[in-house]
C-alpha cells in the first residue's frame, strides 16, 4: 500500500491542549496551521475542534495545578490509538517555570508522551517534524506501516 493510499484511508486529526503555556508555542502552532510554507494539511493532517475526533494531541506549556484536572479529562476523551506530542520545552521539563509553586511538573508524569519537540518556542520546522513522527507512530499503531 503506497503512502497516498494510506492517507486517503484516514488522515490523522490534530488537537491542541494548552496546559498553561505563555502562548509562544501556540503562536508557532498557528503558523503550522495558517501559513502555506509550513502547512500541516499537506502532510495529510488536519486540526479539529473536538478531542473526540482527534488522533494526535499537541500539548503546550508546563502542566499547572489550575488546569491539571481539565487537561487530564480532555486527554482521556481522545480515543485510542492516540499519540501525544509535547510541543516546546515546558511540557518536556517545565522549562523556565519548572520550580514555580503552581507547576505540577513535566507532562509525562501524568500522560504518556510519544514525541518531544524541544524549543522555546520550537521553530515551525521542528513542529512539522514532530507531527510527521507522531503520524508515523499513529499509523504503526493502526497497523498501516509497511
Amino acid at each position: 500500500m503506497n503512502f497516498l493510499k494510506k492517507l486517503s484511508v484516514r488522515s490523522p486529526w490534530l488537537y491542541r491542549i494548552n496546559a498553561g503555556s505563555c502562548n509562544g508555542c501556540d503562536v508557532e502552532l498557528a503558523t503550522t496551521a495558517c501559513i502555506p510554507r509550513y502547512d500541516v494539511e499537506r502532510l495529510g493532517c488536519k486540526y479539529c475542534g473536538s478531542p473526540r475526533h482527534a488522533d494526535i494531541v499537541l500539548i503546550t506549556g508546563p502542566l499547572t495545578a489550575r488546569v491539571k484536572d481539565k487537561v487530564l479529562r480532555v486527554w482521556d476523551e481522545i480515543p485510542e490509538p492516540k499519540v501525544t506530542v509535547a510541543v516546546g520545552i515546558c511540557p518536556v521539563s517545565g522549562g523556565v517555570f519548572r520550580d514555580g509553586y503552581s507547576i505540577e511538573g513535566p507532562i509525562d508524569r501524568y500522560i504518556p508522551v510519544d514525541v518531544n519537540v524541544p524549543g522555546c518556542p520550537p521553530r515551525p520546522q521542528a513542529i512539522i517534524e514532530g507531527v510527521i513522527k507522531a503520524r508515523d507512530v499513529w499509523m504503526a499503531r493502526l497497523g498501516l506501516q509497511e
